[in-house]
């Protein structure tokens, strides 16, 4: 994992420590021609057995050219016991598989950055960091329930640890520099990451949960209750929301104003339409462009903004030109 003092250092200066974050993986790689992986148990992930180089880059690369100053590995659903079971491969081969996801990202980022460093449309910008990415253990469930929780009160702390214990090592042995705990819907499974982080202590990570209305998290608990073990752990540089509809983010934002200035606030929702039981995004005439929301969001402490589902290098482009008006 590389030196992360850069972003150590963007907790002390809201105003000038934003990150550009990117968008909806699977989302992007849809519109480039990848319909296939909505019927994926393994969504996006799937490509990384199936074509792991191409596409994957591509998305990575569309993304960065569009200003995004970290990007996340395509590795949500690639839990090893998940990958093991839909792919049928060993535990040796699955982690082989999560390390080729940071590989793709890794060599993405730096052939962007020496193809471009010199050039104007990257002057002023630092270079992008790698989060791996790690879901929720609803993800990998197939049922939706990262954005419900419902399994929380079936499974124990301790076997929460154990499941993800694999995911995360091979993203830290792979050399990621930051982890992305996201979409994470329910406290419980928010300390049993927290918890799991003390095996790896040179590890930083931001926690991001899936919210509802009333900085509520999707299992239904107030997300404010989280601040207490977030603010005991040096490991965490950075908690906030993801996954959620835009306009629930303020509310999340409210909620953890206690943590302002001692840790980043990172946001990044999705477009606002809705998966349809039909397997069909609905709804987008009705949502307002995400740039629209970028004032509020940084307003109330907001620094590390980017998007989730449906959410698309054009739209990170905006987010970033609206981002950096607002502190102008």
């Amino acid at each position: 994992m590389t030196d992360s003092t850069q972003i150590d250092d963007t907790v002390e200066d809201e105003a000038s420590s934003f990150w550009v974050l990117d968008g909806g993986m699977a989302t992007e790689l849809v519109r480039i021609g990848y319909e296939s992986i909505a019927n994926e148990p393994l969504w996006s992930s799937k490509l990384l057995q199936s074509d792991p180089d191409q596409a994957i880059k591509t998305v990575h690369r569309n993304f960065l050219e569009a200003g995004s100053d970290i990007i996340e590995t395509n590795t949500y659903q690639a839990n090893v016991n998940h990958l093991c079971k839909c792919l049928d491969v060993t535990g040796e081969e699955a982690v082989t598989l999560l390390k080729k996801g940071v590989s793709f990202a890794l060599e993405a980022r730096d052939e962007f950055w020496e193809a471009n460093k010199l050039e104007d449309k990257v002057a002023g910008r630092r270079k992008p960091l790698v989060a791996g990415s790690v879901g929720p253990y609803g993800a990998c469930l197939m049922d939706g329930s990262e954005y419900t929780g419902c399994y929380i009160d079936n499974v124990t702390e301790e076997y929460l640890i154990d499941w993800h214990r694999p995911h995360l090592q091979a993203l830290v042995e792979a050399g990621v520099d930051i982890i992305a705990l996201e979409t994470i819907p329910a406290i419980a499974e928010g300390i049993a990451l927290i918890k799991l982080l003390k095996e790896f202590p040179d590890t930083k990570v931001w926690l991001s949960f899936s919210c509802k209305d009333n900085g509520m998290t999707c299992r239904g608990e107030c997300v404010s209750t989280i601040i207490e073990p977030v603010q005991a752990s040096d490991q965490i540089i950075a908690i906030g929301c993801n996954c959620t509809a835009p306009d629930h983010v303020g509310d999340v934002l409210r909620k953890l104003q206690k943590l302002r200035g001692r840790k980043s606030l990172v946001v990044y929702a999705n477009s606002g339409e809705e998966w349809t039981k039909e397997k069909k995004w609905s709804g987008k005439e009705d949502c307002k462009p995400l740039h629209d929301y970028i004032p509020e969001w940084v307003e109330l402490g907001a620094s590390w903004i980017g998007g989730c589902c449906r959410v698309f290098p054009d739209d990170i482009r905006r987010i970033r030109e609206t981002l950096y008006k607002v502190h102008r």
